[in-house]
């Protein structure tokens, strides 16, 4: 199935997935500097006003950047909005949106069509967070431009479906941008997913320990410390099904093997962060000890486009 190429230049086809609590101003712009996709949550800057200030800094420093070098590869910036019905917040979020366009607005955890108006009224481009194909076809029929699929291995809020069966299922009914996201932590894994038929790639673990992310320094050991068997998934912290890292999970007093019932679903941005059960508990996807320092994005995109031009090297020999 054909469809529209995507409109802007990358050096790797790869999103900074908007990642909650860890995604901010310092990570989007690093990310796009260095020619991908930077992305944030917007439910990270509480209040309003702290929202209103990220998108003015994000935006004002890209057009630094290109205007100090109309020639360099800086990459597209995006919203990460939550259209669940517990967020109060959406009708001002969406008003920040428009005042300050981002290209692409991603939205999760509910309908995208909130957000559609809005941003193909400036020109942007909505993709939309699925776990599964129901979700896929619904947010297909709203009329998104993109579908970021997140199978299974995905940290934070995380599906079932591996890349292998997702991607070539939503291609059968779906000719927009396909993303997909779960446990891809390197350039190999970048090109795997080229390969099977994905547009983009969600990437998320791989940046938690970067420099420019928000996550606690204890967080950032723990990612590098940690491999996939130290993961536990389950919808106990935050009421929707999510890959948590155990030790975090022990050191908050949580006994992996005996969590709490499951909460009641509350996305509801206009809240502040105190005394949420989701504060001080670490996610990661199976990407997780595939870093092996703290370092700039910069540096670990470098590492990326390493490994994903030597595994196009070894593509073609293999053909």
């Amino acid at each position: 199935m054909s469809h529209k190429p995507f409109p802007f230049s990358l050096r790797l086809p790869v999103f900074a997935a908007p990642m909650f609590l860890i995604s901010g101003p310092e990570l989007v712009i690093a990310a796009c500097r260095a020619g991908i996709i930077g992305a944030f949550p917007t439910p990270n800057a509480r209040p309003i006003g702290v929202l209103d200030e990220w998108m003015a800094r994000i935006t004002g420093e890209l057009a630094r950047l290109r205007a100090a070098d109309p020639d360099a590869l800086i990459g597209p910036w995006a919203a990460n909005l939550v259209t669940h019905s517990t967020n109060t917040r959406l009708p001002e979020d969406l008003k920040l949106v428009a005042r300050y366009k981002p290209p692409i607005v991603i939205t999760a955890l509910g309908s995208p069509r909130p957000a559609i108006e809005v941003v193909h009224g400036y020109g942007g481009l909505v993709f939309a967070d699925v776990i599964n194909l129901k979700l896929a076809r619904k947010a297909a029929e709203a009329g998104v431009d993109g579908l970021a699929c997140v199978g299974a291995g995905a940290g934070g809020h995380t599906g079932n479906l591996t890349p292998f069966a997702f991607v070539p299922a939503v291609r059968e009914f779906f000719d927009g941008h396909i993303v997909i996201g779960g446990g891809i932590a390197d350039g190999t894994g970048v090109f795997a997913a080229r390969a099977l038929g994905a547009d983009l790639i969600y990437m998320g673990t791989r940046f938690i320990p970067s420099a420019e992310s928000m996550a606690e320094d204890a967080y950032k050991r723990m990612i590098i410390d940690c491999n996939a068997d130290d993961l536990l998934v389950s919808a106990a912290i935050t009421g929707s099904r999510a890959s948590w890292l155990k030790p975090s999970l022990a050191a908050n007093g949580l006994d992996p093997d005996n969590l709490p019932e499951v909460p009641k679903r509350d996305y509801d941005s206009n809240t502040g962060f105190k005394d949420k059960r989701w504060l001080s508990v670490w996610a990661a996807g199976q990407g997780v000890g595939a870093s092996r320092a703290v370092e700039p994005v910069g540096a670990i995109v470098d590492e990326l486009e390493r490994d994903y031009r030597a595994a196009a090297a070894r593509a073609r020999a293999l053909a």
